[in-house]
C-alpha cells in the first residue's frame, strides 16, 4: 500500500473537498469563476494540491476541441475537475496548464466572509 501524504495550504480562505475535507485550492489561486463545469458551475484555478491526474483525452467544450485531464481527490479519490493539457485553438492557450474545479465539489474552509464567494 502507498502512503499518501498531503499537502495543507497556509491562508485563510482555503477551498476543500467536500467529501474528505482535504486542501485543493487557495482563494488567490482562481482566476475566473465563469465556467462551467460538467455539473454546473466551476472555477478556473492557476493552481491545485492533493489530486491525482487521470489518463489525457480529447473533449469538445464549450470553447472548442481540448486536451484535459480528469483531477481527483487523493485522499477519497472523488473525481473534482479537470486539468487543461492542450488547447487547439489560439484564443484559448491561455487555460493551458490550469486547473477547473466544479463548485459543487469544493467547500470553504475556515470563516469567510460572506461577501467574497
Amino acid at each position: 500500500m502507498v502512503k499518501v501524504y498531503q499537502t495543507y495550504l497556509n491562508g485563510t480562505r482555503i477551498y476543500t473537498c467536500t467529501t474528505c475535507h482535504s486542501h485543493l485550492a487557495l482563494h488567490e489561486d482562481i482566476i475566473s469563476r465563469a465556467f462551467h463545469g460538467r455539473h454546473g458551475a466551476a472555477y478556473l484555478f492557476d493552481n491545485v494540491v492533493n489530486v491525482s491526474l487521470g489518463a489525457k483525452e480529447e473533449r469538445m467544450l464549450m470553447t472548442g476541441m481540448h486536451s484535459v485531464a480528469d483531477i481527483y481527490c487523493n485522499i477519497c479519490h472523488t473525481t473534482v475537475g479537470w486539468k487543461y493539457v492542450f488547447a487547439f485553438e489560439e484564443s484559448q492557450k491561455y487555460k493551458e496548464g490550469k486547473y477547473i474545479v466544479e463548485k459543487s465539489k469544493i467547500a470553504k474552509e475556515n470563516d469567510w466572509d460572506e461577501v467574497d464567494s
